[in-house]
């Protein structure tokens, strides 16, 4: 999901240089820039859905229902989609690492003061300015690493930031689950500041200078037109659709989950609930083996089969029993990031050119629908419980797979058109 380099048709740049300066120090270079890299992707993530696992927590303290606590990471998440667009574009004229870096302090510091919000408004503000800022390191990371790795190193550079986004977003949500658990959820956002502050400092000592950037001048009508010419290629909008609509079932389970297992039947404690998380870790390994399914079944037809998975991790989901509800959420987990691959994925392949406008509207859709998915799953969790979220989550599968459904039909149809023509 992350952007790659923008068009030329949205700036001007002269030609980079041939080669890498990196490329003839692999080892040491690229070491050092994977590191970097992998350190801000956690930071970047842990920091992203740092209140999640606190939301009971936080709902408690601040005495109001899980739709209005939902809002600290939902606001978060419309701060990244609001602000990825314009950020990828300041990049081309600023450099990647000097976006970043800004990104991830600007974070770092905003991270260092929720802790203290004294109600629940100042702490929704700081979450959404906090997204904001985060939304320059995915803008950056990959266009970095595609100009200053050698070609056969950039796909495992990328893999590793992508893996620190995973690593981060999860060990983030454990720790915060087990610290609250000892000192309360202020500690848990305190001791996650102070790790990302870590992570921060590591990924500036290590990211080497940047040697091939040439800022480019930007130009905003183009950029505009680019963006336009997007929204008008159905294949895109349906992309785009199928992504928002995924994290729109994904986010109301995990933003949800954690009201559901503190409760009884089950009774857990905030670092038991928070441990759940780990099972993102599935969703790592169902992202790497998305080529092998999309080869075996196409790429519709592994969209197909994640949304089956998804959907009977659902419906699985409504037995009372905590190792029946774990597995589920694993059907889940793994059945999204499958789902989430393929679609993001086949973004960049679809468009064109402006492939990293492309995939920053990609992210806008995908955020907008963590933010849509978190606070309407909270509301509905309100009033009809868990079934009401299921309720709302197979209904957003369902659209999802309407929309594939829809999209096969259509190629056949102009697969026909191709094949009466030649004939």
């Amino acid at each position: 999901m992350q952007p790659a380099p923008t068009s030329s048709q949205a700036v001007e740049a002269p030609a980079t240089a041939a080669a890498s300066p990196l490329s003839s120090r692999p080892s040491r270079g690229t070491l050092r820039v994977n590191l970097a890299l992998f350190a801000i992707g956690m930071a970047t993530f842990a920091m992203l859905f740092s209140t999640q696992a606190l939301l009971p927590d936080i709902a408690a303290a601040y005495g109001v229902h899980p739709d209005q606590a939902s809002w600290t990471v939902s606001a978060a998440t419309l701060g990244l989609a609001a602000a990825v667009l314009p950020l990828s574009t300041l990049s081309e004229r600023y450099g990647r690492r000097e976006v970043m870096t800004l990104s991830v302090a600007a974070a770092v510091v905003l991270a260092l003061l929720v802790p203290f919000a004294p109600n629940l408004g100042t702490l929704i503000a700081l979450r959404a300015l906090q997204g904001a800022a985060i939304a320059g390191i995915p803008a950056s990371a990959v266009a970095y690493l595609s100009e200053e790795l050698p070609s056969r190193a950039t796909v495992g550079a990328v893999g590793l930031f992508i893996a620190g986004n995973s690593v981060g977003g999860m060990s983030g949500r454990v720790l915060t689950g087990w610290v609250a658990e000892g000192y309360g959820w202020r500690a848990a956002l305190a001791a996650l500041a102070l790790g990302a502050l870590a992570a921060a400092v590591a990924y500036r000592l290590l990211l080497p200078a940047p040697r091939n950037f040439t800022p480019a001048s930007i130009r905003p009508r183009a950029v505009l037109r680019v963006v336009a010419d997007h929204l008008s290629q159905p294949l895109l909008v349906r992309l785009y659709a199928i992504g928002m609509l995924l994290m729109v079932a994904f986010s109301a389970v995990y933003t949800v989950i954690g009201f559901r297992l503190v409760s009884e039947p089950f009774g857990l404690s905030a670092g038991l609930a928070g441990s759940v998380f780990v099972i993102y870790l599935v969703g790592t390994g169902s992202s790497s083996v998305t080529g092998p399914v999309t080869d075996r079944l196409g790429r519709r037809g592994a969209l197909y089969a994640a949304i089956v998975t998804v959907t009977a991790g659902l419906l699985l989901s409504l037995v009372d029993r905590l190792v029946v509800v774990l597995l589920a959420l694993v059907l889940i987990t793994g059945g999204f990031f499958l789902g989430h691959a393929v679609a993001s994925g086949s973004v960049s392949r679809t468009a064109r050119h402006g492939r990293a406008q492309a995939s920053a509207l990609y992210q806008v859709a995908y955020y907008v629908g963590a933010s849509v998915g978190g606070t309407a799953g909270a509301v509905i969790f309100r009033h009809a419980a868990w079934d009401g979220l299921v309720v709302l989550a197979v209904a957003a599968l369902t659209a999802t797979a309407a929309i594939t459904l829809y999209a096969t039909a259509r190629a056949r149809v102009l697969r026909r058109r191709v094949l009466t023509t030649a004939a």
